[in-house]
């Protein structure tokens, strides 16, 4: 008996087997159109440097004693001359921007530029224009460039505040001198910080960017700007998933200001900071680690004037709440100088609001505090500092005379089991009531032996013991 399939039934399968490829290709973003329109307005930059002679060989290094007829001859007379100086030779370096305004302003990387002597611009024509810098920031990785031309093509800019994670977006630059290239990719998240970066908080992609990206835009689906590609993550020096943009507001903020003033003005608040530990945590009262501990307070700062003191916990600038210390420089940076903001502090495991007018962040403090510097661990891997009284109210130990321990990296206080937030009361019998004296003792501490330190913690005085380093690590 034949079995004959119900005519409608077929029809139904088949436009379904029909569709399934369209229906499947129309939930994929189509890039076309938004490339058409604002490839144009991405430039291409070109820099030279201009190397001065001056470099000779590394010291204590002669140059050898070739045969005259050795092909090496040439190589290190064209580098070392006659081993005392180099030649003038040019660098070069590519990277991408884009034109914010139709008679020429171009928006970049600092690093793009920094030390260039001449400046080409390439626009998607073909045509190329000398630039010149109207100004440049370090601390933002921001430049604007003008070339000599109007009716230029231009972006259109739009608010990085409103991406959304999982959001598609998409670069164009000149990776490797490959003009006007095209990448796409989603974010993969907001605000992030870098540990070189203080004052920007980064857009994350998984965007192909590799070199020469650097200065390009990156767009979103409606063709609007939302940030620069400034940097990527990478153990091979390639692309390994891992890129990081400007947002755009800061970055035309930025650019503003140079435009009109010729440098950048951030807000000042005169703190040093750290993150909170999971000890530090727990020994401060909190649930869990969050906020930023101040750890130092300027003299005649805004902090100080408004009564802030070490030891205190950063828990909210201007209602966003700080999870790390790495999310309070930029929230300070962006605001106005000379305006107010409330902060929530804790103190005494107590919440208390104060409120600081910022200053401006003085000029030779910019880059300080861009890239702080780390304080030293010393040969027993710990850092150390005097006691406050607010640390022995908050300890509960005002009859104890000791150091505060700060930080503890990898070395033989970790190993012995010393922890952020410990008081160190004696090493090897000595007593350490302060950092002087524990600078001292440590310095005469026997090599490779093992000593009794006395510790004090909220539940209690400890001894632990503590193996110093063999005589070769001092």
């Amino acid at each position: 008996m034949k079995h004959f399939a119900d005519p409608a039934r077929v029809l139904v399968l088949l436009a379904v087997a029909l569709l399934a490829p369209l229906v499947q290709a129309s939930s994929l973003p189509d890039f076309t159109d938004l490339v058409a329109a604002s490839a144009p307005a991405v430039v291409n930059i070109s820099t030279t440097q201009h190397i001065k002679g001056g470099g000779a060989l590394p010291h204590g290094l002669q140059m050898p004693d070739l045969p005259e007829d050795s092909p090496f001859n040439d190589f290190f007379r064209r580098f070392f001359g006659d081993g005392q100086d180099m030649p003038e030779h040019d660098a070069q370096s590519l990277g991408s921007g884009f034109i914010v305004s139709e008679d020429g302003y171009i928006l970049t990387n600092h690093h793009v530029v920094d030390g260039a002597d001449e400046i080409v611009v390439r626009l998607a024509d073909r045509k190329s224009f000398d630039a010149k810098i109207i100004g440049s920031d370090k601390a933002s990785d921001v430049a604007l460039l003008k070339i000599d031309a109007t009716g230029l093509p231009t972006v259109k800019i739009g608010k990085s505040q409103q991406l959304k994670v999982g959001e598609w977006v998409l670069a164009i630059g000149s990776p490797f001198g490959f003009d006007h290239t095209v990448t796409a990719g989603i974010v993969s998240a907001k605000g992030r910080s870098l540990p070189s970066e203080n004052y920007v908080p980064f857009i994350q992609t998984d965007v192909a960017i590799n070199p020469c990206n650097s200065g390009g835009p990156l767009f979103n689906m409606d063709g609007e700007v939302v940030g620069i590609n400034s940097q990527i993550y990478s153990r091979t020096g390639g692309f390994m998933g891992l890129s990081f943009a400007i947002p755009i507001e800061l970055a035309m903020d930025v650019a503003d200001q140079l435009r009109t003033t010729g440098h950048v003005s951030r807000g000042y608040l005169g703190v040093l900071i750290q993150d909170v530990t999971r000890e530090l945590a727990e020994s401060f009262g909190l649930s869990h680690p969050k906020g930023a501990l101040v750890s130092q307070v300027m003299p005649d700062s805004p902090a100080a004037k408004a009564g802030i003191k070490e030891g205190d916990i950063i828990l909210s600038f201007n209602g966003h709440s700080l999870l790390n210390s790495s999310q309070l420089p930029p929230l300070v940076g962006a605001s106005s100088v000379n305006g107010k903001a409330d902060l929530v502090i804790l103190r005494n495991r107590k919440e208390l609001t104060l409120k600081v007018e910022l200053a401006e962040l003085p000029p030779e403090q910019a880059m300080a505090q861009a890239e702080p510097a780390k304080p030293q661990q010393g040969k027993l891997g710990m850092v150390v500092g005097d006691l406050t009284e607010q640390d022995r109210k908050r300890l509960g130990i005002d009859d104890v005379a000791g150091v505060l321990v700060r930080q503890v990296g990898q070395g033989p206080a970790k190993t012995a089991g010393i922890r952020p937030g410990d008081v160190l009361v004696t090493l090897g019998g000595h007593h350490v009531p302060d950092i002087k004296t524990y600078a001292k003792v440590v310095d005469e501490l026997p090599a490779d032996k093992t000593i009794a330190v006395l510790i004090q913690r909220r539940s209690g005085p400890m001894f632990l013991a503590l193996r110093t380093p063999p005589a070769e690590d001092k």
